[in-house]
């Protein structure tokens, strides 16, 4: 049974209410409940966590390996631009993390620019929005069919 942790960090618990403009009007819930419909519980198990404190977020995530996870979709938030902790996490991992954003970073401020987790994940999907996620499930259902049982 594949299990894949769907990961948001700082402010994503306020989407929705902040920055409608850049970030759009559903909020955390309509992104799981999206997800949710992707799949089957034959297919994967999705488990969702969200956490404002960086350490919050590195204790899921290594337990989440530790619990047998198959594979991570992770939204650091600000985290991504800051957190050497979170990278190290990630890339202490044995599992495959894809790093999402709903908003395209590269058309962000500079210091949004930059991603210091990036180098720790299979792959960076940026400014799609919540179909950022979609995409991110596919390839993780698709990848994790392929590696040997």
């Amino acid at each position: 049974m594949k299990k894949i942790a769907i990961v948001n960090g700082p402010n994503l618990n306020r989407l929705g209410v902040r920055e409608p403009e850049i970030y759009g009007s559903k909020s955390l819930a309509d992104l799981e409940t999206q997800l949710l419909n992707m799949v089957t519980p034959e297919e994967a198990e999705l488990e969702f966590f969200q956490s404002n404190h960086e350490g919050s977020l590195i204790d899921f995530i290594s337990g989440f390996e530790d619990d047998n996870g198959s594979g991570i979709i992770i939204n650091p938030g600000a985290l991504t631009h800051t957190s050497l902790a979170l990278r190290d996490a990630i890339a202490g991992l044995s599992l495959p993390v894809v790093e999402v954003h709903i908003s395209n970073i590269y058309r962000r401020e500079q210091i949004r620019q930059h991603s210091l987790t990036a180098p720790a994940c299979v792959g960076v999907i940026s400014g799609l929005g919540f179909a950022g996620y979609s995409a991110a499930l596919n390839y993780l259902l698709e990848h994790l069919d392929q590696e040997p049982g």
